[in-house]
């Protein structure tokens, strides 16, 4: 029954176009496998009692729409991808409703607005340790989770199930190269640089800064995803030379006039 549900599961977001999902039981929430580990207040039987597995989903932002950030084309970006992901974690819960499999989804922020962030800066449940669970990627020193498809180039939510699905394996290889290139692009200095979870970012400055670019309507900010050399997206874009960033490197101006076009209109 597991492995059927499992197949229904995995071809119905083939369908929706979504290329990462994986499955980890709830109870691997209740083996620490690093400290500081997610306290039990955040994990899946605290928060739905009924659970046994949780289905991760994830959808990528598009590389060279991140290049752009802050603008209003990676904000558009994030809020669409945001919404697919909301749609389709519920359309998977409903689909299991349906044959009989209570099932919930998790909406992918889970917290009101970034003034709440700023005062709480933790949502009632993790989707990168799901994500992470499931065996989608490993920690970056940004605290991202890194994906091979896409790096951290990759937004996740999750959907509980009442049904026993077999879990994937956690990645053992860490794809963080700890090139630093993350905590050298922070504008607010926010990435400490230590291996996660010692190095925890400043989640109130990061907040900070996205609430002041939501006020320009360019939020989010987007420069570590962006500078990140992990994922196969890189090959797919032309993006395995990193001097592409470096802005004195005028072989690759025409790329800078491009994004600075970009940042340019549609936000204050």
């Amino acid at each position: 029954m597991s492995n059927t549900i499992r197949e229904q599961i995995s071809l119905k977001c083939a369908e929706q176009d979504i290329p990462l999902v994986g499955f980890a039981s709830a109870k691997s929430w209740d083996t620490p496998l690093f400290d500081p580990w997610v306290p039990s207040q955040f994990r899946p039987l605290a928060i739905w009692p009924e659970v046994k597995t949780v289905i991760v989903i994830g959808i990528p932002v598009s590389l060279p729409v991140v290049e752009t950030a802050p603008s209003i084309w990676y904000h558009e970006l994030y809020r669409t991808v945001n919404t697919l992901l909301d749609s389709n974690a519920l359309r998977i819960s409903t689909f299991l409703n349906a044959q009989g499999i209570s099932s919930v989804y998790i909406p992918r922020d889970g917290y009101g607005s970034i003034v709440v962030l700023k005062e709480k800066p933790v949502a009632f449940f993790s989707h990168r340790h799901a994500a992470y669970l499931a065996g989608l990627g490993t920690f970056g020193l940004n605290n991202m989770l890194l994906t091979p498809q896409f790096g951290p180039r990759v937004r996740f939510t999750s959907i509980f199930t009442s049904s026993e699905i077999g879990s994937d394996l956690v990645m053992q290889d860490d794809l963080c190269i700890k090139c630093k290139r993350c905590v050298d692009v922070c504008p607010v200095k926010a990435i400490p640089g230590g291996d996660y979870p010692d190095g925890i970012t400043n989640k109130i400055a990061c907040a900070t800064r996205s609430e002041a670019l939501l006020k320009r309507f360019i939020s989010p900010c987007g420069l570590c995803i962006k500078v990140c050399p992990v994922g196969d997206d890189r090959a797919l874009f032309h993006r395995k030379d990193l001097r592409i960033y470096d802005e004195d490197k005028k072989e690759f101006s025409s790329f800078h006039a491009a994004w600075k076009h970009v940042r340019s209109y549609g936000g204050r």
